[in-house]
C-alpha cells in the first residue's frame, strides 16, 4: 500500500510550522533535494537520501560536505526544543537517525502497519507500507 504527501503539501506544512518555506525537488527514487534560502547568498541545497528502514527507524545520509553537515547541526540544536525534534538524531558523519517511533501521534499507526520504503518521484514523497496481520 502506498501513502502520498506532494512536494508542495510538505512545504506548505514546513512554512506552517517552522515559518521557512523549504522548496523540496526530486533527485532520484531514494534522495530527496532541499533548499534552505540564506541571506545574501540566495539558497543552499543538500540531498537527503534514505539508506535503509528498520523497524520505525528511517536511516538517512545527507550530501554536501563540511559546510552542510555544520549548517544541519546547528540548525538541529537550535531546533531541539521543538516538538518532533526527539525523533531526530545525528550519527556520525553524514548520517541521521528520523526515529518515527518515538512520536506519540505515530505509535498507534505503527502499531498497525509496517513500514517498508520511503520513495520519491517528480512530484511526490510516497511511503509504502503494509498492514500488520
Amino acid at each position: 500500500m502506498q501513502f502520498r504527501l506532494s512536494y508542495s503539501e510538505v512545504e506548505q506544512l514546513s512554512e506552517k510550522k517552522a515559518g521557512k518555506r523549504l522548496p523540496l525537488s526530486f533527485s532520484d527514487t531514494h534522495t530527496l533535494r532541499i533548499s534552505y534560502p540564506v541571506p545574501l547568498m540566495g539558497s543552499v541545497g543538500v540531498d537527503i537520501t534514505v539508506d535503509r528502514i528498520v523497524g520505525t527507524d528511517v536511516f538517512l545520509s545527507f550530501g554536501g560536505g563540511a559546510a552542510i553537515e555544520f549548517m544541519l547541526r546547528t540548525a538541529l540544536n537550535q531546533a531541539k526544543k521543538q516538538p518532533g525534534m526527539e525523533m531526530i538524531q545525528m550519527l556520525g558523519g553524514n548520517q541521521l537517525l528520523l526515529n518515527l517511533g518515538k512520536s506519540p501521534n505515530l505509535v498507534p499507526i505503527f502499531e498497525r502497519i509496517t513500514l517498508e520504503d520511503i520513495l520519491f518521484d517528480e512530484q511526490f514523497i510516497i511511503i509504502q507500507f503494509s498492514p500488520k496481520m
